[in-house]
């Protein structure tokens, strides 16, 4: 009986055994077969070759070359005013015209008293010639011809300084038309029509200040407390732009200047240009306080584009990278071995490759080693892939919306 029920036990085994085998065997039929894995969508561009310029950034201020505060320098009422506040003038152009009648009045008088004291002095020399004669002929005493020389030297002293007082009147009589000393834009007018105007002191003059027939001028200063003037003008081309840089960029700033003016761009905070120039300064002195140097750019400004004392970002051309390749700032990763890219091999598979990055500016990497170009790199997407896994490439468009 117990070998019975051994046996019975084996088939039943057996017999579960079959079933199971079946069972697993048919799982295995339904089952669908092996597939790769999707291709990861990714945008690229291409490695490129460009001549690329080594920008250095600053701020700069925009800075007028010469700004002039017209002043009067005689006394008078204003008669005439040649332009309206915030034209544009030019050097020598008529500005104001103060009451020229009382200094006309005066140089006609000092003309007079020229005359005058010159027929003195003819009348003078005429005598002495006569006593010189009668000297001569022993007919007068020696001290007539004597005292004679000496009224004729007074004489020419009366006459040299009429000379000087006809000259300060003509003076005088030119500082009431006052003409533009540099051409400019004018400013607000501080004066109206009918204004009576006083010159400056001597002393509030001094050091800074130009005369000339067109009026008192100071270039680049305020005027002394006290002392008003008609009218400020300021050069507006060419215009220049102060900035500073690194005190570490001067080597390499001198060593390019050297070869030839350097170019300066003026760009708005925005990121549009504005105007280029050329380097025309390296201030001679590096500020301790702030470990950095002083330079200005010239501008044409033909346009006027620039304003004096506006804020501007400056980039500094130091020198022009030819030839160098280049990709979007965005395909570079950076790894614990350092920066590299995914580059697109055949049958659209990426590799890691690593790369020697130069520089970078303005959203391109200059790359010096690791690339050649035509090369397609990988630009959007790298945190998906690795060696050998094949990409689907994309424009920037589908790949957001993906």
């Amino acid at each position: 009986m117990r070998r019975g029920l051994a046996v019975a036990l084996i088939l039943a085994v057996a017999a579960v055994g079959l079933v199971g085998w079946k069972l697993v065997g048919h799982a295995s039929a339904l089952a669908p077969a092996a597939t790769s894995p999707p291709a990861v969508p990714v945008t690229a561009a291409v490695v490129k070759t460009a001549d690329v310029p080594a920008i250095l950034p600053a701020l700069g201020t925009v800075q007028s070359i010469d700004t002039v505060n017209v002043m009067p320098q005689v006394n008078g009422r204003i008669m005439a005013i040649y332009f309206k506040q915030g034209d544009e003038v030019k050097a020598g152009q008529p500005l104001f015209l103060i009451d020229p009648r009382p200094y006309q009045a005066a140089l006609d008088q000092a003309q007079g008293q020229l005359a005058h004291d010159q027929a003195a002095l003819a009348e003078a020399r005429m005598d002495l010639a006569r006593y010189r004669r009668l000297t001569k002929e022993n007919s007068i005493a020696t001290q007539t011809e004597q005292d004679q020389i000496y009224v004729v030297g007074q004489d020419q002293g009366t006459v040299q300084l009429d000379k000087a007082n006809v000259a300060n009147a003509e003076l005088n009589l030119s500082y009431c038309h006052i003409d533009a000393p540099v051409a400019g834009r004018t400013g607000a007018l501080q004066v109206d029509l009918g204004n009576y105007v006083q010159a400056a002191s001597s002393a509030q003059q001094s050091g800074n200040t130009q005369s000339g027939a067109a009026g008192s001028v100071t270039p680049g200063t305020t005027p002394s407390a006290g002392v008003t003037p008609l009218v400020a003008i300021t050069q507006m081309h060419p215009i220049y732009v102060s900035f500073s840089v690194p005190e570490s960029q001067l080597d390499t700033i001198l060593a390019n200047q050297a070869k030839g003016p350097l170019t300066v761009e003026a760009h708005r905070a925005s990121g549009a240009l504005i105007a280029t120039g050329k380097l025309t300064l390296i201030s001679n002195e590096v500020d301790t306080a702030t470990g950095t140097i002083l330079l200005e750019g010239t501008f044409a400004n033909r346009h006027e584009r620039l304003w004096p004392n506006q804020f501007v970002s400056i980039r500094l051309v130091e020198f022009i990278r030819r030839n160098a390749l280049t990709v979007p700032a965005a395909a570079v990763m950076t790894g614990p071995t350092g920066p590299y890219v995914y580059v697109i091999g055949a049958g659209s598979k990426v590799s890691r490759v690593n790369v020697q990055v130069t520089a970078t500016q303005d959203n391109i990497a200059v790359i010096g080693k690791g690339l050649k170009s035509g090369e397609q790199v990988v630009t959007n997407g790298q945190y998906r892939l690795d060696n050998g896994v094949a990409v689907s490439i994309q424009t920037p468009k589908a790949a957001a919306t993906g």
